[in-house]
């Protein structure tokens, strides 16, 4: 007779998974994944929104100063826009369509302009 070490473990083979743990596992695989995006998604959609309203408030300070005839203004994200990836704000109407005014950047923040607009003649 042969005896092993461990008479409990006889016949086990560790690579053998059983159903009901590959079904837990994968269950648990996805309640981390949905975990982190309900821990990810809020701050994105936030940021996203702040970023918005501080492009249209941007945007509307500068077609104050440079657009005065503007009869709107639209700020927009655009990948390949006048200014490269990030937020692009176009003055529209009032001089038949719209017309690009400034980048405002990745991240807008509100513009410093001078009291006067510069001309550039």
């Amino acid at each position: 007779m042969d005896y092993d070490d461990e008479p409990e473990l006889a016949g086990y083979v560790p690579t053998e998974g059983h159903p009901r743990r590959r079904r837990t596992l994968t269950v648990m695989r996805i309640v981390v994944i949905v975990g982190i995006a309900c821990l990810v998604l809020p701050g994105v959609l936030t940021t996203a929104s702040v970023a918005a309203a501080t492009a249209d408030e941007a945007c509307r300070a500068w077609v104050r100063y440079e657009a005065s005839d503007a009869t709107g203004v639209s700020a927009r994200f655009e990948v390949f826009g006048p200014g490269g990836a990030g937020w692009e704000c176009y003055a529209t109407g009032g001089f038949g369509g719209d017309r690009h005014v400034a980048s405002l950047g990745l991240i807008p923040v509100s513009p410093r302009l001078s009291p006067v607009p510069v001309s550039n003649s």
